[in-house]
């Protein structure tokens, strides 16, 4: 099969392109022929690498895919040859206790497609059967890929850990990227004041488009915090989503008392100061998450086939120029997803 592939770490020119064995789906598992991929800020992280990964050389990037099934493990039957489906990235052990009360994203031995384990930077990938999801025909693979790992992190974080509530304030650190434009979506879905910290003009555009209703740009108003208290008359907001982390001080400020901070990564860095002053002066949560539950998938794709929530697509790269897809992704010159066509 054509891949996508890297030996060791690196810039973006470790990635090859070429041909790997197809592999051949197990006991309960199901080969994908793939269509379309799309890009997360984690396949950079993975080409980077970090102390303590631990990958199958040539490792395979790309955590989001859609297509259609080409083959079954034994024991499979939920699933037949030549049906559309949708790839869920998150990977539970499917055995363990959590596992059964449908929270695989809290399993010990839980995994995301394309970090640990090969991804969909290729012709073909073999998923858990448990990883699938029915794709109607009128949605497109395109559209499916780029949907799947950004809403499903942000209906989780949102709904599930968030418990955002109509006729709240939400607060969106960021206005372009996938996880962001879903959440804006996703908030105004669920009847909230929908706040966006964009970084220019044209991001505050796109803000404005999916549904925000009021959007501050950062490159004219850098105390986006103050300007955040003056349109809540002083108040604050409720929920905040802030994926950055070192914007956490500005984030804290523009909180109301008793306010949420929802976070599901750290495109600013891994390791940030706090001032827990505010923390608990201000009553102040602060709610991790990763990915979501099997429940939280089949939820936030249906609105999604159904066109309730609309994935913001960038530009579509064939598989060979997935280098050129991945640089565009590392400068933060994307508005929505970057995906990648495949066969």
């Amino acid at each position: 099969m054509k891949a996508v592939f890297f030996y060791s770490h690196g810039g973006v020119e470790v990635l090859q392109y070429g041909e790997l064995p197809t592999p051949q789906p197990q006991s309960g598992e199901v080969l994908v022929r793939l269509h379309a991929a799309a890009l997360n800020r984690l396949d950079l992280w993975v080409r980077w690498g970090w102390p303590g990964l631990q990958l199958e050389r040539p490792h395979i990037p790309g955590g989001d895919g859609a297509g259609e099934v080409a083959a079954l493990g034994p024991g499979v039957t939920r699933w037949r040859v030549g049906q559309r489906v949708v790839i869920n990235p998150g990977i539970g052990c499917g055995q363990c206790q959590l596992c059964r009360e449908g929270r695989d994203n809290l399993c010990r031995q839980w995994k995301q497609l394309g970090e640990s384990g090969r991804g969909t930077y290729a012709e073909y990938v073999v998923v858990s059967e448990r990883q699938l999801h029915p794709l109607p025909a009128g949605v497109s693979y395109r559209q499916a890929a780029a949907a799947a790992l950004v809403y499903l992190t942000a209906w989780h974080s949102l709904v599930t850990r968030g418990n955002v509530r109509s006729g709240e304030s939400v607060l969106i650190v960021g206005a372009s990227g996938g996880v962001n434009t879903a959440s804006i979506q996703i908030a105004h879905l669920l009847g909230a004041t929908v706040y966006v910290v964009a970084s220019n003009a044209e991001k505050a555009r796109l803000a404005k488009e999916l549904g925000a209703d009021e959007v501050i740009d950062r490159s004219q108003e850098e105390n986006w915090s103050k300007a955040v208290y003056a349109l809540t008359d002083k108040r604050g907001v409720d929920v905040i989503v802030d994926n950055v982390g070192t914007t956490y001080p500005q984030s804290f400020r523009a909180a109301a008392r008793g306010g949420r901070i929802l976070t599901v990564g750290n495109t600013g860095g891994p390791k940030i100061e706090i001032d827990n002053r505010l923390i608990f002066g201000k009553h102040l949560a602060l709610i991790g998450s990763t990915l979501g539950t099997p429940y939280d998938f089949a939820t936030v794709m249906e609105l999604v086939f159904s066109g309730r929530l609309q994935p913001v697509l960038d530009r579509d790269y064939p598989l060979a120029e997935a280098g050129a897809a991945q640089e565009r992704l590392e400068k933060g010159e994307q508005m929505g997803k970057i995906t990648l066509s495949i066969a």
